[in-house]
């Protein structure tokens, strides 16, 4: 059903209410005359002719865009005067089906309950419209804000591939000529690494145990080129393979660790994966060797911490977090902290 569909049917639905209502009332005062309820009928249709009038009206001065203080008082001038022309149809249908009772039907207090009467109902038909589409344009913005995120997120998911794929093929090739059975598996875990990844690349989420165990794919390959200058460690606690993650974001996070942290050390260093679930959020803890100076590695900021801020605050905005600093004993602390999405 379109927007001016769903609009007519309410518009039928809701004054045509009015008219049974009324007629009701007629029934229960013993006063279902022919003509009474002729009268009503006819009050029914003004009600739909003159909002839809008032529809138009507003949306050709843009009413929907003027502040709610602006807003009132026209609101309430519209729905004053609108009520005035509806008493005086009213009356126009009482004298032309003879039904009027000039004794009593034009006292000032008569008239002015009468008028007040029919203010409400514009005054509430006017709320509701404009209430439907404030929420209708809060919707919309929503959507909108929504598929911008996702143009965001896949732009940042696509800067993953090509970077990562740049750093391992430097990996192999100072392989190739040092040690060509070493880089041969290498290709071979860069392979699984690629298939994973670009499964992965397709959702905004992955689950924790699909993100770990590329994770553990391309230490892998890092341990082929670094030898025993590098060193892993794993401490997943049990739950934790029931978050869901942004896909390559821990895989991107460690690589960072390695390549701006651990490959500058003569002596080589540790990482370690650690995981914690503190109050339904899952609490991803990564330490290497290396330094953090003024916000910045030594040696360069590197790509994947900017990288995995913006993804997180597009997917779960304040409800996740992001931190890196020095840890004792010359370690780089990184922790993440998510919510679980189900």
């Amino acid at each position: 059903m379109t927007k001016r569909s769903f609009y007519w049917v309410l518009q039928i639905i809701g004054w045509s209410t009015y008219a049974a209502i009324s007629i009701f009332f007629l029934f229960l005062a013993d006063n279902l005359a022919v003509l009474n309820i002729a009268s009503i009928i006819l009050w029914a249709i003004w009600f739909l002719f003159s909002t839809h009038l008032f529809r138009s009206y507003i949306k050709k001065n843009n009413w929907l865009k003027i502040s709610l203080k602006g807003l009132l008082p026209r609101i309430l001038l519209a729905t004053f005067l609108l009520s005035i022309s509806n008493y005086i149809f009213n009356v126009i249908t009482l004298i032309a089906f003879d039904l009027i009772n000039y004794a009593n039907d034009f006292s000032p207090l008569l008239i002015l309950t009468n008028v007040f009467a029919i203010m409400v109902f514009y005054f509430l038909w006017t709320l509701v419209y404009l209430i439907y589409h404030y929420v209708d344009n809060y919707n919309k913005s929503l959507k909108y804000e929504a598929a911008i995120n996702e143009i965001e997120l896949n732009k940042l998911k696509s800067q993953l591939n090509p970077h990562f794929i740049f750093n391992a093929l430097n990996s192999i090739r100072a392989l190739v000529d040092e040690d060509p059975i070493k880089s041969k598996k290498a290709i071979t875990q860069l392979s699984s690494i690629l298939r994973s990844s670009l499964i992965l690349n397709k959702n905004k989420l992955t689950d924790f145990n699909d993100e770990l165990e590329t994770v553990k794919d391309y230490l892998e390959l890092e341990s082929i080129r670094l030898e025993e200058r590098l060193k892993t460690q794993f401490e997943i606690e049990v739950g934790s393979d029931k978050f869901k993650v942004p896909p390559l974001m821990i895989q991107t996070l460690v690589e960072n660790g390695i390549k701006h942290g651990i490959s500058h050390l003569k002596e080589g260093g540790k990482l370690s994966i650690q995981t914690k679930v503190i109050d339904s959020k899952l609490h991803i803890i990564i330490k290497n060797s290396g330094h953090y100076i003024n916000g910045k590695h030594k040696k360069s900021k590197g790509f994947g911490i900017d990288n995995t801020i913006q993804r997180l605050n597009l997917i779960y905005g304040d409800h996740a977090s992001f931190n890196i600093q020095n840890d004792k004993n010359n370690t780089v602390l990184t922790e993440v902290i998510i919510p679980q999405i189900i």
